[in-house]
């Protein structure tokens, strides 16, 4: 999703982009739908932690990585290690995660005796798969990555539960589509920059209308309270708090919270407000909120 000031960008060198996973995986097919438009190179990481070193280790490289899921709800550890690291967040993409019966040419769903994918994959799907009891359900590291093994090493009578694209970029036939028992299955992906460079991946001020803030909270009674009024009065709406425990801290929690607005000089003044009420505030970033789901 290009927004109207990231145009000019399009045609410089590709740009750098790690995503968790192989190729053909979902942060691929998300870094793609973000950056349609412009070329870009996908470095592959094992682990989100592995994510996050090797942006930390390269300034120049930018970064997408899942927060939350309409189904799994949010993925609590990489809210936390995105606030122990020093990226920003520059963009978000929501994109609908609809899955693919894939096998090797030739082969029919009758000869399939195993389907391979990752464990929450094979959940999504385990009403067409119980349709197929011939199929014995085999858990996996990864949706493209089982696309990929049944395409290099040939497993015939096997089948990956993948999305298109990974069972296109790995030459699979596509036996079903959208099997996916819950059809609004959809995740969110937040693009990720160093400091150093996230002033020229944001959009402009004009364009920013979402930000995600972290903060913590004195241990009072209605301090939340107090927190939300404020936000209401600046006429800011919030669309997402997550809690955390703080380790160590007994009844203590720390909350990341997402923020939409009309007036980004009202946003500011809002957090301006509100510091002197939380404990370590901080601005995880500013973007432009994704209108559309793809």
């Amino acid at each position: 999703m290009i927004t109207s000031d990231r145009l000019h960008i399009a045609g410089r060198r590709p740009k750098r982009i790690t995503i968790q996973g192989v190729a053909g995986c979902y942060h691929d097919a998300a870094a793609r739908g973000y950056f349609a438009g412009e070329e870009i190179d996908t470095i592959q990481c094992d682990s989100f932690q592995e994510m996050f070193d090797t942006l930390a280790a390269d300034a120049s490289l930018l970064g997408i990585m899942a927060i939350e899921n309409t189904i799994a709800g949010s993925l609590l550890q990489n809210h936390e290690l995105l606030r122990a690291s020093n990226m920003q967040i520059v963009g978000e993409y929501k994109m609908r995660i609809s899955h693919t019966l894939a096998a090797l040419p030739g082969q029919t769903i009758d000869e399939l005796t195993e389907v391979n994918s990752h464990p929450m994959a094979l959940l999504q799907c385990e009403q067409f798969l119980l349709r197929h009891p011939n199929m014995k359900m085999i858990e996996t590291f990864d949706t493209a990555g089982s696309a990929k093994e049944i395409a290099e090493k040939g497993l015939t009578g096997h089948a990956a539960v993948c999305g298109e694209y990974a069972a296109n970029l790995y030459g699979l036939n596509i036996l079903e589509r959208s099997i996916e028992t819950n059809k609004r299955n959809f995740t969110r992906f937040l693009i990720l920059a160093d400091p150093l460079i996230a002033g020229e991946e944001r959009p402009s001020e004009r364009f920013i209308d979402k930000s995600s803030v972290v903060f913590t909270l004195p241990h009072d009674k209605g301090a939340l309270s107090k927190v939300l009024t404020i936000l209401s009065f600046y006429d800011i709406n919030l669309t997402k708090i997550q809690s955390m425990p703080i380790l160590g801290r007994e009844w203590e929690y720390r909350f990341y919270i997402d923020l939409e607005f009309d007036s980004y000089s009202r946003y500011r003044q809002a957090v301006d407000a509100v510091r002197p009420l939380t404990n370590d505030l901080r601005i995880l970033g500013e973007y432009n909120a994704c209108k559309n789901e793809v």
